[in-house]
């Protein structure tokens, strides 16, 4: 990835090895106790051209009949589609059957944020979104198009689409109550203007800017990827792109940062959640008696599969954590464990829609297909490990050298499938069979 310096030699090493931390001489196991989560662009495809290695890959996970042998999860930041449509490309693509269940959008979170439903929403990206707010559950979504169309002289620098008629329309339009960014657009400066008259305006974008309208109406955002990888040589610019735009354009007009209600897609923890909900129900539909207690994370990118899957770990571990200490005490207290109450967790606001999350670990495996590049030189101290000397990753994210250390590095899709399969000693066979 352009701006970082190598993976520690130690990492590249084990990588060379093919695997490390394997378990030895016992029974393989024909149940699966692990859930597997894919990114799609740099893993399975680079734009609309399928990666060889994801078909070998996806043979392995099917058993005679068609089913998956262990629950599979897609998480993608792509944001321009409904579910479904992704499930029937990657079907297309990988040559076994993917369902709407199994993918995981940058904006399915968005179906838990319950308490905007109801309100007029203006919605940002590309594709269907329209029809992708209601999937979700808006009643009152607003395209960039619909406000331009009632408000046409605020989209002035295409001289082309200038209007022909300069008298300001009177317009009585509901107020805009909250903006939601499912994705980058195709024309940045029409959504930029047109989301900057509403942050300033609180919601009537008709108005003149107001000097005192902060904070801001909520902001919400899916797809902090700064950029990904298509057919071209090098990365090409992402949604996250698009919000740098953004924030710096309403700091130099305002000189206060732009604020967000919510950030979605990876690498946010809710969407690491979301996934882990999909992976638990695929589990209890199949009837599998085994709890889920590992996440592989298997990505291209550095400042979004890895760093996302390493702070979910970090998230599963502080909580199981806490969980220990909360039990101690109480049976040091004489009382009877309990579960962490609601109070104790970071993502309470989710417990009632995906329950609390069960897994104990997530673990990153890098694979070389994306944007990550694995020809540079690996430095030549051991302890020499990767550092920050440009941040791809969101503001409003910090950056930790430890959460863009993958837990494994492997050439591609199909040999992620491999390491996974011998660290849990897990046998397709054996499970073939059952």
């Amino acid at each position: 990835m352009r701006g970082f310096r190598p993976l520690c030699k130690k990492a590249w090493l084990a990588a060379g090895r093919g695997w490390c931390g394997v378990a030895g001489d016992s029974q393989p196991s024909a149940q699966p106790t692990f859930g597997l989560l894919f990114d799609i662009d740099g893993v399975l495809v680079r734009g609309k051209t399928p990666i060889p290695a994801a078909r070998r890959a996806f043979q392995k996970l099917m058993s005679p009949r068609g089913q998956f042998l262990v629950p599979v999860v897609f998480v993608t930041n792509a944001g321009n589609c409904l579910r479904q449509k992704k499930a029937d490309q990657l079907t297309e693509i990988l040559g076994v059957p993917i369902s709407q269940e199994q993918i995981t959008m940058s904006h399915s979170p968005l179906r838990m944020f319950k308490q905007y439903h109801d309100k007029r929403v203006l919605v940002s990206g590309q594709g269907p979104v329209l029809d992708i707010a209601k999937y979700l559950g808006f009643s009152h979504p607003v395209t960039i198009d619909a406000l331009r169309e009632h408000f046409p002289l605020l989209d002035m620098v295409d001289h082309n689409r200038r209007p022909t008629n300069l008298l300001s329309p009177a317009v009585d339009f509901p107020k805009i109550e909250a903006v939601i960014l499912f994705g980058e657009p195709v024309r940045w400066e029409t959504n930029l203007q047109l989301i900057v008259d509403v942050l300033l305006t609180g919601g009537h974008p008709g108005n003149a800017h107001q000097r005192i309208s902060y904070p801001h109406i909520p902001l919400l955002a899916c797809n902090m990827d700064l950029m990904w990888v298509a057919e071209a040589h090098s990365p090409r610019f992402g949604h996250g792109i698009f919000m740098v735009c953004l924030e710096n354009i309403y700091k130099k007009i305002t000189g206060k940062d732009l604020k967000y209600e919510a950030l979605m897609g990876k690498p946010s923890e809710i969407t690491y959640h979301y996934a882990e909900y999909l992976i638990r129900t695929q589990a209890t539909e199949r009837d599998w008696k085994e709890p889920i207690q590992t996440l592989y994370a298997v990505g291209d990118n550095l400042m979004t599969d890895i760093y996302g899957a390493n702070l979910y770990n970090q998230y599963l571990k502080e909580k199981n954590s806490r969980k220990g200490s909360k039990a101690r005490m109480q049976v040091a207290a004489g009382t009877r464990a309990t579960a962490v109450s609601q109070e104790d967790e970071p993502l309470n606001t989710w417990n009632g829609e995906l329950s609390a999350a069960a897994a104990t670990s997530c673990r990153s495996i890098l694979v070389c297909t994306g944007v990550y590049n694995p020809r540079i030189e690996v430095p030549s101290n051991p302890s020499d490990c990767i550092t920050a000397t440009v941040f791809h990753g969101h503001r409003d994210f910090k950056f930790d050298p430890a959460l863009v250390e993958p837990g494994h590095i492997v050439k591609d899709v199909d040999a992620a499938v491999d390491l996974v399969f011998q660290l849990e000693n897990f046998s397709p066979k054996a499970s073939k069979r059952t």
